[in-house]
C-alpha cells in the first residue's frame, strides 16, 4: 500500500519528536507537505497545506495556533529560537519561542514566549488523542 505524502511527513515528524525526547502531539500532524531537519545546525521545518492551525488541547485549556510555515532550532529535549508557534492567554496570542523538558523526569514541559514569560504543563497534556 502506497502511503501519501501528508501521512509520510507526519511519520516523519513522530520520529524526530521521537529522537527529540518531546511529545508527539506538540506540533501540528495533519495535512504536512514537508518536515526537514538539518542535522548538523539543527535547524527544523514543517509546511503545513492549509494557511495556519490553531489547535485546541482541552487537558490544560490551551489554544495553540501554528502558522503554515513553523520553523525552529532543535537539541535534545528542546525546541528554541521558533518561529509561527503561538499561544493563547486570555485575548491575547503570544509567540512561544522556545519550549523544553522542564525538569529531569520528563514529567512537564516548559514554554516561553518571545519577552521570556513562561509556563510549564504535563508532558502526557500534549500527546496525540487516543495515545494516553
Amino acid at each position: 500500500m502506497a502511503m501519501d505524502g501528508s501521512n509520510l511527513c507526519k511519520k516523519k515528524c513522530v520520529k524526530l519528536l521521537e529522537k527529540l525526547h518531546l511529545p508527539h502531539g506538540l506540533l501540528p500532524l495533519l495535512d504536512l507537505l514537508e518536515v526537514g531537519r538539518n542535522k548538523v545546525t539543527g535547524f527544523v521545518w514543517l509546511w503545513q497545506q492549509s494557511m495556519a492551525m490553531i489547535r485546541d488541547f482541552k487537558k490544560i485549556k490551551k489554544m495553540v495556533s501554528y502558522a503554515m510555515e513553523d520553523m525552529g532550532s532543535a537539541e535534545d529535549c528542546r525546541m528554541k529560537r521558533m518561529i509561527g508557534v503561538k499561544s493563547k492567554e486570555l485575548l491575547i496570542w503570544f509567540l512561544i519561542f522556545d519550549m523544553l523538558v522542564a525538569n529531569p523526569e520528563g514529567e512537564k514541559i516548559a514554554f516561553k514566549t518571545t519577552s521570556r514569560l513562561g509556563r510549564a504543563f504535563p508532558f502526557f497534556a500534549f500527546e496525540e488523542e487516543g495515545e494516553e
